[in-house]
């Protein structure tokens, strides 16, 4: 085969990033190219060999002028992934380059400018991908507990374009698999409604919408959303408290002809491939499973933050023992002047508690299946969600809640109180 030049996109911007400085092996985790056939994919690929590994051979087959080989191991792609794209692109440039030079990705195909460029930009993120070893032996700071019921958490790193699933082992976070996603086409931290952007911060899984509820709900749209879609709690009660706006940001698949989309594609959602949906389905528990959306992870070693967890605990204890003791200015020292439920500010809050704690004669407070998690940019920023349970002489019952809080001249104090 006539060599191509495929040096801009491919062979020298794609391959320079994914290669260690010796341009001799490529990273998957910590394993070299040459181990590569024995890489198992996430849970629910169908292959042995995950596309950004598959497409890894193909680019350094292109690096290295084999570019029969090339051309074999992106048929390999397209055998288990017939409607990827960014394959087929692949493809069709090294076949143009048999009769002509082709200068950059894409050059071959008679496709909008504007699509190229999506290409070209995920074959950066899934190359990128590639590269960054998987966190084995580490874990994001934001985990700082996750109770006994809750047995996965998903974290999503925007920077790399990648969802992390995290199992529960007895109170400790492990690494399960990852997976390629899709952002909003106008990027991160969303706003208000209609601005195409992602949210960042800690959400939950609020449903299960299968292909034929949105089918039946969106008719011929529904499409968008491929085999289905998980919504979220955005906007939370910090983004509502923030002013955020807007709605119906859901984990979600792609239309079905196509593997996947572009990095920044989406309307604000957070997408992946059908099959990867399928995959991360069975670690989703609704209404329990958390969702935590950062622009970067903090990746720590296991136990780095149970310092941190630790004080978050003991304030809550105090706060519990408090409210129990019945002592209302002990009990509002816990609260920040800044503290708002939604409803009521502090002055109003302070008053109508002075009032219900004047009523009473005694005071129980239970609090189990308490979740820590640290705020996405914000490590002074905490939520921490659990099952209360009050009795008192005149009054019993029990709720979800959901407090806030802030980290206010080396103490933690709550800024945000409600039900979760």
């Amino acid at each position: 085969m006539k060599k191509p030049l495929l040096g801009c996109a491919v062979a020298t911007a794609l391959l320079a990033t994914a290669l260690t400085p010796s341009s001799t092996t490529l990273a998957l985790g910590n394993r070299p190219l040459s181990s590569l056939s024995g890489f198992s994919a996430p849970a629910g690929h169908r292959g042995a060999m995950a596309p950004e590994a598959m497409l890894a051979q193909t680019l350094l087959a292109i690096a290295s002028s084999q570019f029969d080989i090339a051309l074999t191991e992106i048929d390999r792609v397209l055998e288990q992934y017939p409607n990827f794209r960014l394959a087929h692109l692949i493809k069709g440039d090294l076949l143009m380059a048999r009769v002509r030079p082709i200068s950059n990705i894409g050059e071959a195909s008679a496709a909008p400018a504007e699509r190229i460029a999506d290409l070209q930009e995920e074959a950066r993120a899934r190359m990128a991908r590639h590269q960054h070893e998987r966190p084995l032996n580490r874990v994001p700071r934001e985990l700082l507990q996750m109770p006994p019921d809750q047995k996965y958490a998903l974290v999503v790193d925007t920077s790399r374009y990648t969802l992390y699933v995290f199992e529960n082992v007895n109170g400790t976070p492990r690494y399960v698999a990852d997976f390629y996603t899709t952002l909003g086409r106008n990027g991160i931290e969303k706003n208000r409604e209609g601005d195409k952007k992602t949210p960042l911060g800690v959400y939950n899984i609020t449903g299960n919408l299968s292909r034929d509820q949105l089918e039946r709900s969106y008719g011929n749209n529904s499409a968008l959303y491929g085999d289905g879609a998980f919504p979220i709690n955005y906007p939370n009660a910090w983004d509502r408290r923030l002013g955020r706006n807007g709605h119906g940001i859901w984990l979600h698949g792609v239309p079905h002809d196509t593997y996947s989309r572009p990095p920044l594609a989406s309307d604000g959602c957070v997408a992946l491939s059908n099959e990867d949906l399928a995959a991360i389905s069975k670690y989703i528990q609704v209404g329990v499973t958390p969702v935590i959306i950062s622009q970067k992870i903090d990746w720590v070693k296991p136990g780095t933050s149970r310092p941190e967890r630790d004080t978050l605990a003991e304030a809550l204890e105090r706060w519990r023992l408090d409210w129990e003791s019945r002592d209302t200015d002990r009990y509002l020292r816990h609260y920040s002047g800044k503290f708002t439920s939604g409803k009521q500010d502090l002055a109003a809050w302070s008053q109508q508690k002075r009032s219900v704690n004047g009523n009473k004669a005694w005071i129980k407070i239970k609090v189990d299946d308490v979740s820590m998690f640290l705020y996405p940019g914000n490590n002074d920023l905490a939520v921490i969600t659990f099952e209360q349970h009050y009795s008192s002489n005149n009054l019993n019952n029990q709720m979800r809640k959901r407090q806030y809080w802030q980290r206010e001249g080396g103490s933690w104090r709550i800024i945000h109180e409600g039900a979760a």
